[in-house]
């Protein structure tokens, strides 16, 4: 396996990052997860807009989109697989064990991991800790994720492969990494981006391809909604059969079938919507 690193590719095995680079000691960095499908980046175009704006709302300087693309087409093309999770990861570099940044410049790593496509329905939690609406890097895709990481365990441990967050007014708003999404009175509604979720990729298809409404919803909305499913870059649109204790037998429902089909449709058609 190669990936890029240091303006090159590398070998995995021998590729290194400092243990002072500021992604590492503080958090100090954005990603960008792109599905790859047989060697090409779907959403790419987007994905690269996306880093630029998490990188200016964290104080980074904008990437460079020539060369992240030049570093997504080499790692794609050293390590062909049918379907794959291409990530990229731009930290603030070298720098002090404290908040203050370095002056060496960010650090760019691109990599490339197989991945599968996902059950048509899955199973989630709502969990007690909210996402903070207000918050310094509300919006931005950054590399601190250790919330996620510890509700994404207590996901699984309940046998789920998602929890979801509400916001500090009681709103319903994102999952660890994804987005969410209600059918109520047969029309589809997910958070605005005001209630503090990440301007999710595969979300704003959704919304543009299926004429998804942005409804501020309480959290309980998921204790009525007529079905209710999920989109991130590997899930594309995933219908949910639990939530917590309720089950929803007949997921994916007809409005989510017919979500799915459209995005599988529109996403085939145009690599970079």
């Amino acid at each position: 396996m190669k990936l890029w690193l240091d303006g090159g590719l590398q070998d995995v095995k021998a590729a290194r990052v400092s243990v002072f680079d500021h992604g590492l000691t503080v958090g100090d960095g954005i990603f960008e997860t792109v599905k790859a499908m047989d060697g090409k980046p779907f959403a790419l175009t987007r994905h690269l807009d996306r880093l630029t704006r998490s990188a200016r709302g964290l104080g980074l300087p904008d990437p460079d989109h020539d060369e992240v693309r030049r570093a997504c087409a080499a790692v794609l093309d050293a390590n062909p697989m049918p379907l794959g999770r291409l990530r990229i990861t731009y930290t603030g570099g070298h720098g002090p064990l404290g908040s203050d940044r370095g002056v060496q410049g960010p650090t760019l790593v691109v990599a490339l991991g197989a991945s599968a496509r996902r059950p048509d329905s899955t199973a989630v939690i709502t969990v007690p800790w909210t996402r903070n609406e207000r918050g310094a890097l509300t919006g931005l895709k950054t590399t601190s994720y250790a919330e996620n990481v510890v509700a994404l365990a207590r996901a699984r441990e309940r046998g789920a492969t998602e929890a979801l967050f509400g916001n500090t007014v009681g709103q319903l708003c994102e999952g660890t990494g994804s987005n969410v999404f209600v059918v109520l009175d047969g029309e589809i509604h997910t958070p605005p981006l005001a209630s503090g979720c990440l301007a999710g990729i595969t979300r704003a298809l959704a919304v543009e391809w299926t004429g998804a409404r942005e409804t501020d919803l309480p959290l309980d909305v998921l204790e009525q909604a007529e079905e209710i499913f999920l989109t991130s870059t590997l899930r594309d649109v995933q219908a949910v059969h639990r939530v917590d204790d309720r089950e929803l037998p007949s997921a994916p429902g007809p409005v989510t079938a017919k979500a799915m089909r459209i995005f599988d449709e529109r996403s085939g058609d145009d690599l970079d919507p």
